[in-house]
């Protein structure tokens, strides 16, 4: 077998802090590799009329944020070895693949720079703690190679307009565009900042951008919360561009077009590029309050419209993003920024559009005081967003604190919500791509189940068209070709086979296995293929 990675159900190779995640580990295995292993003589490669899986019924993204800016999550030492920052990855992606998490959102260009090898931007100081030092190995290179052995989505993360966490720009690399263009760079309370009023800056944002989409094999490009830089003391020092190119506009409004032209524009190009790569934005949780402008939310707080001029409504109105992912950083009953007002709120606004809400919870304040001292709070969030049918999952901030797990509270989330794997959606970008017949992929065929040490080895030659495989499992002997219910997925893999351990001594399976596409629609179930686990 010459691959296989511990995915899905690997919670007893991870302990959390409060103690071990329930769980066996689930062996993903290659192609089948096994000699004469082939699809029996007159089996059909599929079960005719048997319909392809609902592609929202059941699914649901669970993701999780890898901050590198400060040495937040990832690496905590920049001064370790590459061997050393790799198995600090490793530990948290078996952490999300232990809690059945699906994605990972990893933070590649900080602040103007870059964990990997780019034309337009120097390396960035949070791998080796200099700016501009080569760390010696392709990082994202190895960052998505990781992700993808246990398929988990690969969402890149970029912050657009961020230069520096202190303002001399003597302490960039040389080779920064900000050290080399300074008149692109504003310094604004503790930082610097670019000014999204230059169109060469758009233009360096989405030079970036592209670079990463064409290079690698991304799953989507992910924007955080700063467009214009949160308030401080005084205004934002941007008078010569706004005499420049403001055309006579209203500031607010043309600050809210800079910022539109750059989303629109890099979501063109990305789509241009690779159309199954998604763009997504994780904006600030309130666009508006209702105090001001009646489609607003009932909350009295930053509004992220007037403030940091993020015109999120626009983008979804305008299906510039295929996914919203606010960060709804309070807790249900909040008196400034209910939780549960929230939720409607937004899922409000992603109703009938096809943008795909996710939503951004604070796993960094469990344990702070107040509503946040009960470690249930995320886990009545979960079960509040089953309320919407619009919430399409979840994705927590941040990596560190799933890793510390205060007062149990990822153990809680892992046993009452994600007890077993789940697949994402069908993407907005997929569901455009369908060509009105579902557009889904060819099955995949010759299943075949065995006893094994382990539990039972199940088999199958993968779809030409598969980015990974879901498999379903249901007890006894089931119909050779049947509809197979979200309720009995066991693994979502890549490659051609697992070893189920869960499968209890003397007992019967049936196993169902369907081809997820890169969209992740699904296809047809093929023929089922029973088999019964090893006495003792």
């Amino acid at each position: 077998m010459s691959w296989l990675n511990r995915t899905r159900m690997a919670a007893a190779a991870s302990l959390l802090s409060a103690g071990a995640l329930a769980g066996c580990a689930l062996t993903a295995l290659g192609g089948d590799e096994r000699a004469g292993a082939r699809t029996p003589a007159g089996v059909s490669a599929e079960c005719a009329r048997v319909p392809a899986p609902d592609g929202g019924q059941g699914r649901e993204l669970r993701g999780m944020w890898i901050a590198t800016v400060g040495n937040i999550d990832w690496p905590k030492d920049p001064g370790a070895s590459a061997a050393e920052q790799k198995k600090q990855y490793t530990r948290l992606l078996d952490r999300a693949a232990a809690m059945n998490m699906n994605a990972v959102f990893v933070q590649i260009r900080p602040n103007s720079d870059a964990f990997y090898d780019s034309p337009h931007e120097p390396w960035s100081q949070w791998i080796t703690g200099e700016p501009g030092k080569d760390p010696g190995y392709d990082v994202l290179g190895f960052l998505l190679k990781e992700a993808q052995a246990r398929n988990l989505e690969f969402h890149a993360w970029f912050n657009p307009y961020r230069v520096s966490r202190q303002t001399d720009l003597n302490k960039l690399a040389p080779g920064s565009p900000a050290r080399q263009n300074p008149e692109w760079v504003r310094e604004y309370g503790d930082g610097l900042w670019y000014d999204p009023g230059i169109p060469e800056v758009r233009d360096l944002v989405t030079a970036s951008v592209l670079d990463v989409v064409n290079k690698y094999d991304i799953d989507a490009v992910h924007f955080d919360d700063y467009f214009y830089p949160y308030p401080e003391d005084g205004a934002f020092p941007d008078d010569a561009t706004y005499r420049a190119h403001g055309g006579g506009k209203d500031r607010g409004d043309w600050r809210r077009d800079n910022v539109n032209t750059l989303v629109r524009t890099v979501s063109e190009k990305i789509h241009d590029a690779k159309p199954h790569v998604r763009f997504g934005i994780s904006p600030f949780g309130v666009w508006r309050n209702a105090t001001t402008d009646p489609d607003g939310s009932d909350t009295r707080a930053l509004q992220s419209y007037d403030d940091v001029y993020a015109d999120t409504r626009t983008w979804i109105k305008e299906g510039w993003i295929d996914y919203v992912t606010p960060q709804l950083y309070w807790p249900i009953g909040d008196p400034a920024a209910d939780y549960a007002e929230l939720v409607g709120w937004w899922s409000e606004q992603v109703e009938g559009t096809g943008v795909r809400l996710y939503i951004g919870q604070g796993a960094y304040r469990v344990g702070q005081g107040g509503a946040w001292d009960d470690p249930a709070e995320l886990t009545r969030h979960l079960t509040l967003n089953d309320e919407h049918p619009e919430v399409d999952g979840d994705v927590y901030f941040s990596a560190s604190d799933l890793m510390d797990n205060t007062d149990g509270f990822a153990t809680r989330l892992r046993e009452k919500h994600y007890a077993r794997p789940a697949i994402p959606p069908v993407t907005a970008n997929g569901e455009r791509e369908d060509g009105g017949d579902g557009g889904v992929p060819a099955p995949a065929h010759g299943v075949t189940a065995r006893p094994h040490a382990d539990g039972v080895e199940v088999r199958w030659k993968p779809s030409p068209d598969a980015a990974s495989h879901a498999v379903y499992r249901v007890d006894g002997e089931g119909d050779e070709c049947a509809p197979v219910d979200p309720d009995r997925l066991i693994a979502d893999v890549r490659g051609g086979g697992i070893i189920d351990p869960t499968a209890e001594p003397g007992r019967t399976y049936t196993y169902y296995v369907t081809a997820v596409d890169r969209y992740h629609r699904e296809s047809p179930p093929a023929r089922g293929a029973t088999a019964a686990a090893p006495e003792g």
